[in-house]
């Protein structure tokens, strides 16, 4: 009996603190990037799409700011971890499925329904799945496409075609195909360069400071262009990297 007091003052002692409360300035970024697909979704049911396109183009930058900024502050959580993945489930999973069924797949019944579900259960599903494999997947890569491209695709598209004026009837068919594909690349395996090996903090040649000028003038002249014609490149990358890595394997085990 008089050892028990003791030993409950050590196991008290080397018992883990826990801190209540939460980090305000990186949950402030997702918080803002949950609020823009959030409003994307609004934006596409009182029938403004291309407001939702660029909503969901602002959640994606926001949702890149939020991860650098906790990094850059060393304000790393768990919590941080579980509500950005729910806010990228808002803004790159629903509501550009959402905003694709409102545009394009409500005259079409449940064809239309099928494919902006494949959309959603595929970001749902790709989250689910790089939140089990943070710890041991390979930096350099990412494995299905990420779904902030691919909701970036879909915006993309929504944006485009409402620029140029594209009859529906006329794209509610490849949007179909489009919204599919995004949601079987984002289960896929297929491997896709991070970018988190670059290193911005380092110094650059005087040229890749003038090709990043061009970039972004490119970007504001035909932002819906530049913007689709990008992340649909980067859609193929995915497969085509992965083909011919495997290629090479081939070949290097026949040798």
């Amino acid at each position: 009996m008089l050892n028990q007091k003791p030993a409950n003052i050590m196991s008290s002692k080397n018992s883990p603190v826990r801190h209540r409360g939460i980090y305000l300035l990186p949950n402030l970024f997702t918080t803002a990037a949950m609020f823009s697909g959030f409003y994307a979704i609004t934006s596409a049911i009182n029938g403004r799409y291309e407001t939702a396109a660029v909503a969901i183009f602002v959640a994606m930058v926001l949702d890149g700011l939020d991860g650098r900024v906790a990094r850059l502050t060393n304000t790393q959580s768990k919590f941080g971890v579980e509500y950005d993945s729910l806010s990228d489930m808002v803004s790159f999973g629903a509501a550009p499925a959402l905003v694709m069924y409102l545009w394009a797949f409500s005259s079409m019944g449940k064809l239309g329904l099928f494919a902006s579900f494949v959309h959603m259960a595929g970001g749902a599903l790709r989250l689910a799945r790089f939140n089990a494999q943070v710890e041991t997947d390979d930096k350099r890569y990412f494995q299905g496409l990420p779904s902030p491209a691919a909701a970036a695709i879909l915006a993309g598209f929504v944006w485009i075609s409402l620029e140029y004026d594209y009859a529906l009837d006329t794209v509610k068919y490849p949007a179909l195909l489009l919204t599919i594909t995004t949601g079987l690349l984002m289960v896929s395996n297929f491997r896709y360069f991070s970018f988190k090996g670059i290193d911005f903090k380092g110094k650059v040649p005087f040229v890749v400071a003038i090709a990043v000028m061009l970039g972004l003038a490119f970007v504001m002249a035909q932002p819906q262009a530049v913007l689709f014609s990008f992340f649909l490149g980067y859609a193929i990358s995915g497969p085509v990297f992965t083909l011919v890595m495997r290629k090479r394997r081939l070949q290097d085990r026949k040798s």
